[in-house]
């Protein structure tokens, strides 16, 4: 069975997020058929939507987000309205402290009050002001609750429940492949950290198993990416919000689009055409708080900031149609063959290795051209080429996909994002929030590095020394690799010193952390 455990290695680490612990039977599952029990995920579309009560639209967030900075606001000013005015007081001696005393009766002492642990005598009595005396300090005003944090850690343990329970995963690390591909950060601001999960919910899953053309629109257009890379801010030189404000275009998203999101760079572009997409879709914007332009927190085109006339793209022309000439330019260029090109390389190089195999990358390319951007045809291309069998299991774990591999060996469905996101932001990985538009890396050098790999072996330590005891690693062995397990790996679970030890060595084993 040596064999077929090794190949049902490669479908649930190199395609999915590790075998689950417990009665799953997922090593089982995929020795059997290894390739089916990875393409069945692709078969149920639906099942790449996310869906939990409580998570909201991009526009109803953003309608909350609003109203909370408004309740801020709010509150800000009924305690700066209620706060004493400040009167000077008489000068008073410094108290001399008494060497011993407790801090508390320092500060007591300090205040002028009575240091003797017994409540003086008129406690009980209604306070009355005296002449000379200080107002009592009011009250703080009630805060309103954070809707901000709230909707970013609600977003977060749906998607990790979802990668948890997956019984391959594979769609659940398409989402995170093309999420971290068209990513936004939510370290932008107060809507991109409220908008991050809906951003991956609206724009991502719908179109993981559709064309790329569809999710590229999808994305350009969600009020999240706009405002990430600034659109909201462009606005064409001629237009008539141009001339009236004096201000002219922002080229982060076009520039993005097209060296990121599509083309590459060398992709056959140059300054020229990016400076013309930023002309092209000047006007793509959402609705601020007032909802002059629609809904608060909906796409909207602005044809009063979109740059008028024709714009030549790529050595194309495109006629003056409002929001359908963005929509067009952005159609040809998810068909360009440097966009099939630079999503083959990409896609290659996330699953199967930092150098992909060029014979790979010219199928995945050529079916990408064949179907017009067909994402599902991509991933059975993938999964059908012996190439992503063959090689060997090699590339490092991303943080994300440690964290929830260990999860799913320990059978732990996550009933608070917590610690996760905090180990998440340990690890050089906040969830959502990489440091550029480019993503996070997917190279093993970035996250092999030995800083790294010791801040892993310390959650590791630390998951054993919590869970260790209750559990026999030699049991968890065999779920996540059964015979396909190394030598060195199983030597060193058995003669670990103590079952947190077995358990923290198991989780930092090539077969935990390599796929």
């Amino acid at each position: 069975m040596a064999r077929d455990s090794q190949a049902a290695l490669v479908a649930l680490n190199r395609f999915g997020f590790g075998a689950r612990g417990g009665a799953s039977g997922d090593l089982i599952n995929a020795a059997s058929d290894p390739r089916g029990f990875v393409k069945a995920e692709l078969a149920r579309a639906s099942g790449v939507l996310l869906e939990a009560p409580g998570l909201q639209s991009t526009q109803q967030l953003g309608q909350a987000v609003f109203a909370y900075q408004d309740q801020v606001k709010q509150a800000r000013e009924a305690a700066k309205a209620t706060a004493p005015a400040e009167t000077p007081a008489p000068a008073e001696p410094k108290p001399v402290l008494r060497r011993n005393l407790s801090l508390n009766m320092a500060a007591t002492e300090i205040a002028g009050q009575t240091t003797d642990t017994k409540p003086a005598d008129n406690a009980s009595k209604p306070e009355t002001m005296q002449p000379g005396a200080a107002a009592p300090a009011a009250k703080p005003a009630p805060q309103p609750l954070n809707v901000i944090q709230k909707t970013f850690r609600a977003e977060a343990l749906a998607r990790l429940q979802r990668a948890t329970l997956a019984a391959c995963g594979f769609t659940e690390r398409l989402v995170v492949f093309w999420s971290n591909h068209f990513c936004i950060s939510a370290s932008k601001g107060e809507l991109a950290r409220i908008w991050a999960g809906a951003f991956e919910r609206e724009a991502i899953r719908p179109h993981v198993l559709g064309r790329f053309a569809d999710m590229l629109r999808a994305v350009e257009q969600h009020p999240a990416m706009l405002f990430f890379l600034d659109n909201q801010q462009s606005l064409g030189p001629d237009s008539r919000a141009g001339q009236n404000r004096k201000r002219g275009l922002n080229e982060n998203l076009a520039r993005e689009i097209m060296e990121l999101h599509t083309l590459g760079v060398g992709g056959g572009y140059t300054q020229d055409d990016v400076t013309s997409l930023a002309r092209i879709i000047t006007g793509w914007t959402f609705a601020g708080r007032q909802g002059q332009l629609g809904p608060p927190g909906s796409f909207v085109f602005n044809t009063n900031a979109h740059q008028p006339g024709p714009h030549m793209l790529l050595g194309k022309s495109y006629e003056p149609t409002g929001l359908a000439q963005g929509e067009a330019a952005l159609a040809d260029i998810a068909r360009h063959p440097s966009t099939a090109n630079f999503i083959a390389t990409k896609f290659a190089r996330h699953f199967v290795a930092d150098d992909p195999p060029p014979a790979l990358v010219a199928r995945l390319r050529d079916v990408f051209i064949k179907t017009e951007g067909d994402l599902k045809a991509l991933a059975t291309v993938l999964v059908d080429s012996d190439e992503a069998w063959q090689a060997p299991l090699t590339k490092m774990r991303s943080p994300y996909d440690f964290l929830v591999a260990s999860g799913r060996l320990l059978a732990r469905v996550p009933e608070d994002p917590g610690a996760y996101l905090n180990n998440l932001n340990l690890l050089g990985q906040p969830l959502w929030s990489p440091a550029g538009p480019n993503g996070f890396p997917d190279t093993s050098a970035a996250w092999a590095a030995p800083e790294g790999m010791k801040l892993r072996l310390d959650i590791a330590a630390q998951i054993g020394a919590r869970l260790g005891n209750n559990i026999d690693p030699l049991d968890l062995l065999e779920f996540a690799a059964a015979d396909a397990a190394s030598i060195e790996t199983r030597k060193a679970v058995e003669r670990a010193e103590s079952r947190p030890q077995a358990l923290a060595l198991l989780l930092m084993s090539p077969e935990m952390q390599r796929r």
